[in-house]
């Protein structure tokens, strides 16, 4: 009897959903809202828009390759076996481990108001850590439990979510929405970088394909359906947030702007509800996250790039989840994220922008649409320019750092395969069979 997947349609959508609306709508929409004012929305479209044609890339690549390794396995296989994707998917790790620790450190934030008038920098990092912990022991209980831990998450945090949105627009303030009030429209092109931020989890449906149903029939149907319900919703919310603040209040309370914009309808009880949102929100995106990052660290341990340790079995996953859980802890407790963080987002859009260029040399192979693939080259670049335009307002140096953490990521590589001996190879259909026969060996033995 063929063993039942994890992931279904829903499920992926589910997953991108709990990974896209995390830390992003919660922080980035008081960051980008200083910046385009109520125009913002229009920005959160566009943001959209680049997210759907990048998403119609790497979703044509799951299909082709389908692999819980995701972006690292499109590397491989566009790239070819070498050091050059080997740098790149030792970069991608980095920087996605210093996304999952930012979201780690928001979720920390808004615990700490919640339970102290005075938050302290110490309990906002040890509830960071507190729920690292916690997510890796329900990773550690297989994809199907995380699968089904994401889809009650989501369910709860979207109702919570939707519920003030709906009710905030009875609260609407139409002067606060007025066009004549509105920045430059160039503030929303400078904006979109933030935007784009906030969907950029999309990512984690591809290392979905080996756990779902039919990828052919449903990965890209997943990744659309998801992108675009996000879209439509950081929309509605961002009407809401904008139609209840002045843009002077939305600036001055940008950290928690969701948060704040429930008091004018629910009152004080209002900021409470929206920042327990918040605190599932964050929560769901570590945990739609962590199952990726923990799979990029197993397919990077099958194809030689990192250590022995990442694939020793623990229960049903790799001991790769929880030596990633300690380095992870230890951002959280040991550094200052913020300009990390920044650096970090503008090389994992350097490293979307390097897949859909290898794209193109796998295209005949995946049957994708050039013209789209190429659209997401452009939109993606497009967005990597605005993100170093931005950030470097406040990093004058920040195009040295993302070239120093490329640098960085291929010293690693070059010393993982000295000490290792390993080659970096590609998923063929041989190496899936053997791991399928791998697996039924283990479930034979274990009766």
């Amino acid at each position: 009897m063929q063993e039942e997947k994890a992931f279904g349609l829903w499920s992926a959508v589910f997953l991108g959903i709990g990974s896209m609306v995390g830390a992003g709508i919660f922080v980035l929409l008081g960051e980008a809202g200083a910046i385009a004012g109520n125009l913002v929305w229009i920005s959160f479209i566009f943001g959209g828009l680049i997210a759907l044609l990048s998403g119609y890339s790497l979703a044509k690549l799951a299909t082709r390759y389908p692999s819980r390794g995701g972006l690292v396995e499109y590397l491989v296989q566009c790239y070819d076996e070498g050091v050059f994707s080997g740098s790149v998917s030792v970069l991608f790790y980095l920087s996605a481990m210093v996304a999952i620790a930012m979201v780690a450190k928001t979720f920390g934030t808004y615990a700490n108001m919640l339970v102290s008038n005075t938050p302290s920098p110490l309990i906002t990092d040890l509830f960071g850590a507190g729920i690292l912990i916690l997510f890796a022991l329900i990773n550690l209980a297989g994809s199907s439990i995380i699968a089904k831990s994401e889809n009650v998450i989501v369910i709860l945090k979207l109702s919570i979510i939707i519920l003030f949105t709906v009710i905030a627009f009875f609260y609407l303030k139409p002067d606060l929405l007025s066009i004549k009030d509105a920045p430059p429209v160039v503030n929303v092109f400078s904006s979109i970088a933030l935007t784009f931020f906030a969907f950029e989890g999309f990512r984690v449906i591809t290392n979905t394909a080996e756990d779902m149903d039919d990828p052919g029939k449903l990965m890209l149907k997943a990744m659309t359906v998801a992108i675009v319900l996000v879209m439509v919703l950081y929309v509605a919310v961002t009407f809401a947030v904008f139609g209840n603040l002045p843009l002077p209040d939305i600036i001055k309370a940008k950290d928690y702007a969701l948060a704040e914009a429930a008091k004018p309808a629910f009152g004080e009880n209002g900021f409470v509800i929206m920042s327990i949102a918040a605190l599932i929100s964050t929560a769901s995106s570590i945990n739609a996250n962590l199952y990726a990052i923990t799979n990029v660290t197993y397919q990077m341990a099958v194809n030689g790039e990192l250590p022995d340790v990442y694939e020793r079995n623990v229960w049903h996953s790799t001991q790769g989840l929880i030596v990633s859980t300690v380095i992870l802890i230890c951002f959280v407790l040991f550094f200052d994220l913020t300009q990390i963080a920044a650096i970090g987002s503008i090389s994992i859009l350097f490293i979307h922008a390097l897949v859909h260029i290898g794209h193109l040399i796998k295209i005949k192979e995946t049957k994708a649409s050039k013209t789209l693939v190429l659209l997401a080259i452009l939109a993606t670049f497009t967005a990597i320019i605005l993100a170093l335009q931005y950030t470097s307002k406040h990093i004058p140096a920040v195009g040295y750092y993302v070239a120093g953490g490329f640098v960085l990521a291929f010293l690693i590589e070059i010393a993982l395969r000295l000490t290792t001996k390993r080659v970096i190879k590609k998923q063929t259909h041989e190496t899936i069979l053997e791991k399928i026969e791998e697996e039924v060996r283990e479930i034979a033995g274990g009766k």
